[in-house]
């Protein structure tokens, strides 16, 4: 009932607030990155080892479709291999730290940019970062600056290629995912590379719209902001375990390699489906984080908008009463 009141408050103001222009129509969705992205690249790598089925899905790792296949749907897009060049344990850089055979941000990006011309009306999408940070439990250095270094030359590669729309993605607090959430030293380490990284992103993408030409358009998706809010208030978003992992993995082996596992937690209930990778109920909340963020802002005249913040108030105090 709660979640009906609002999406018919939003609904209402999306009615109040007319929208000056229609939202870009893309003709296809390109994606580089790392597990968070990666359909099946991996799994058809490995020759359908890694990750294991049926403990994850179709290739993903995640128990469902990933954020790319709900905002490609959203998008009236399919999300397919040949238009997703993200590996699982990729860095920023040219390592995996999962196999170090398969390929790095900086090679997917070479590939592609070797392969092709960019289609100026696609939608391309960087999303990586992590594993320069896990790469601390492989003897590793992680250095913020020189990940956002490298996530700054992924999008300017892509620029002089010819793509016009990038949406590059933050990475959520790492401090409080289960592989780093049981020690306080280990939480706050991880939680200092995701503010740092947050930080200097943010930054360098202001620099950058700044710098390169005007039609070029340059999307931030704040996901840290998103998963803050669902561990601050889990149950507004149907959750019920926020820290632990639905199934167990063990970092210490290799960071993409997951035994075949049975499964008893109820997943829809779960932030996190392994110690790393979010449950596919947490990823349609990235999808539809990633859809809006691409949406025109509104305009509309005093009078309507007062109205529209009228009703969003009453819906606020409705849903306090309702908790209440």
């Amino acid at each position: 009932m709660q979640r009906q009141i609002i999406t018919t408050a939003f609904l209402l103001v999306s009615l109040i607030f007319p929208i000056k222009v229609l939202a870009k129509d893309y003709d296809n969705i390109y994606v580089f990155g790392d597990s968070l992205s990666d359909i099946g690249n991996v799994f058809n790598a490995t020759n359908g080892i890694i990750p294991p089925s049926p403990t994850y899905y179709d290739g993903h790792f995640s128990n469902g479709p990933n954020w790319v296949d709900y905002l490609a749907s959203d998008l009236g897009l399919t999300s397919n291999l040949k238009n997703n060049f993200a590996f699982g344990g990729a860095t920023t850089g040219i390592e995996n730290i999962g196999l170090a055979t398969l390929p790095g941000l900086q090679q997917q990006i070479n590939n592609f940019v070797a392969a092709e011309t960019a289609d100026p009306n696609a939608l391309y999408i960087i999303w990586a970062g992590t594993n320069d940070y896990l790469s601390y439990f492989f003897d590793g250095e992680p250095n913020p600056s020189n990940t956002v270094a490298n996530l700054s030359t992924a999008l300017t590669s892509l620029v002089a290629d010819g793509a016009k729309d990038i949406m590059v993605v933050n990475l959520p607090d790492l401090g409080k995912s289960p592989f780093a959430n049981f020690t306080s030293e280990r939480s706050n380490l991880f939680s200092t590379f995701s503010s740092e990284h947050n930080s200097s992103l943010n930054t360098e993408l202001k620099t950058l719209s700044q710098q390169l030409s005007p039609d070029i358009n340059i999307i931030e998706l704040n996901v840290n902001s998103l998963f803050d809010r669902i561990v601050a208030a889990p149950e507004e978003f149907d959750f019920t375990n926020v820290t632990n992992s639905c199934i167990s993995k063990d970092l210490s082996v290799v960071p993409i390699d997951v035994p075949t596992q049975q499964v008893f937690c109820n997943p829809e209930e779960f932030l996190f489906w392994d110690e790393v990778h979010p449950t596919t109920t947490a990823h349609k909340l990235i999808g539809e984080l990633a859809f809006s963020a691409l949406q025109p802002v509104p305009e509309a005249s005093a009078g309507l908008g007062i109205l529209a913040y009228s009703i969003l108030g009453a819906v606020s105090l409705l849903k306090r009463k309702i908790t209440n």
